[in-house]
């Protein structure tokens, strides 16, 4: 009997007992042992099907099903391995198995690709380990290098390259990560959002992935005995980061609904009951997948954030740490899957990802599809992370389609 899964539910339960904690999630940091142990079982898996299989320097995983065609480019399909501390079983993880059994059913019922057809498992994309995100399709599409990771280390001190090289990989003599031979890449994945149960749709399609801008502010004042300090005399830095605040959520209603900010984090010192705050800093994270409404509503509210600090009396540092442009994703393949699901009576939305993923670094490179099935409450990042098998087969359903008519016809 084989070790291997059969199917989609036995193949996300199967992967998530690599990382698993008591909770219930799953722990599969960059390069950890469970995150090592998932991967080469991945290998595995891949090799009994018959798929020629091969790691990249940085311990991004391939299976390939290879076209006659020795000039032929590659069609690249996954996401990946990595999660988050206590993550859900089915962020990245679903989308490499569904890419794995889709060519599974390529092998079986089809034959040889006019193109290759390969499933990567992206060694990192989170960012949970170490202080850089999208790693692994950072590096294939030559967004990253390798002296990006100079310095980093993680909360036990341990640095990337360390991590990297004990886990068996590492830049040297091997060959480039960059590749040169990828003529389109499709990302299926969970939402991570409630859109499409809401909306009682059963696909998610993705036009764009949002911009992203994130900043640090610093507001200064005076710390002082909060008895003997009159309020016409104090410089309270909580009130002027409160105010600004305030404001910043007021602004967004001048914006259309695709427009999100948070303020996240905030710090408050000496933060202590009698005295005033002499210092606070607090986050801004704003996204829209346009990025001159992004750039328009930060120029906006860092102008009234000043306004607030001098009629306060305060000082005011605001430092950008995050900036991401919105991508779009390619219009022709979006309508491939549009006609996929109108002939196969499948609901779908057309809809924007609030989130991050692989595909945004790929789209940069090649023509990118990212397609969405529903998150149960639109929980992720969670041990409660959910979707239901009929969701996860449906899209498993349309990504076969769109790699047979990407490949086939």
């Amino acid at each position: 009997m084989s070790p291997f899964p059969n199917n989609l539910a036995e193949a996300i339960e199967w992967l998530s007992s690599y990382g698993a904690v008591p909770d219930g999630g799953v722990t599969r940091t960059l390069y950890s042992k469970p995150w090592k142990e998932a991967q080469q079982v991945l290998k595995e898996w891949m090799e009994e099907l018959g798929l020629q299989t091969s790691y990249d320097p940085i311990g991004n995983l391939f299976g390939r099903l290879a076209s006659k065609d020795s000039m032929a480019p590659t069609i690249l399909v996954g996401s990946h391995i990595d999660t988050v501390l206590s993550g859900g079983k089915y962020d990245g993880a679903y989308g490499i198995l569904a890419g794995i059994l889709a060519l599974k059913h390529f092998k079986e019922h089809q034959g040889h690709p006019k193109v290759n057809l390969e499933v990567v498992s992206l060694c990192e994309e989170e960012g949970s380990r170490f202080p850089i995100a999208c790693w692994g399709s950072g590096m294939m599409t030559g967004i990253y290098c390798i002296q990006d990771i100079n310095g980093f280390r993680d909360s036990e001190g341990i640095c990337f390259e360390q991590a990297m090289k004990e886990a068996g990989f590492g830049i040297g003599e091997q060959p480039d990560v960059v590749r040169s031979d990828i003529s389109a890449f499709v990302e299926l994945h969970i939402e991570q959002g409630p859109s499409l149960e809401r909306l009682q749709k059963s696909i998610g399609i993705v036009q764009s992935i949002v911009g992203q801008k994130r900043f640090r502010i610093t507001v200064k004042g005076e710390p002082n005995h909060v008895g003997t300090t009159l309020m016409k005399w104090r410089k309270d830095a909580l009130l002027g980061a409160v105010t600004m605040i305030h404001d910043l959520y007021g602004l967004t209603k001048e914006y259309d609904e695709d427009f999100v900010t948070t303020v996240g984090q905030l710090f408050v010192e000496p933060n202590v009951p009698n005295v005033i705050p002499g210092q606070v800093e607090f986050t801004v994270d704003a996204r829209h997948p346009v990025n001159s409404v992004l750039s328009i509503f930060c120029e906006q509210f860092k102008r009234q954030f000043l306004e607030i600090a001098q009629k306060l009396g305060l000082e005011i540092g605001i430092e950008i740490w995050h900036n991401v442009q919105p991508v779009q994703m390619d219009a022709k393949l979006q309508q491939i899957v549009q006609t996929i699901c109108i002939n196969s009576n499948i609901s779908y939305h057309v809809m924007n990802s609030g989130a991050g993923h692989d595909s945004q670094l790929f789209a940069r490179m090649c023509p990118t599809a990212l397609v969405f099935v529903p998150s149960q409450g639109g929980i992720s990042h969670s041990p409660s992370e959910y979707t239901s098998n009929h969701d996860l087969e449906t899209g498993l359903s349309v990504l076969i389609q769109l790699l047979h008519r990407l490949a086939y016809k």
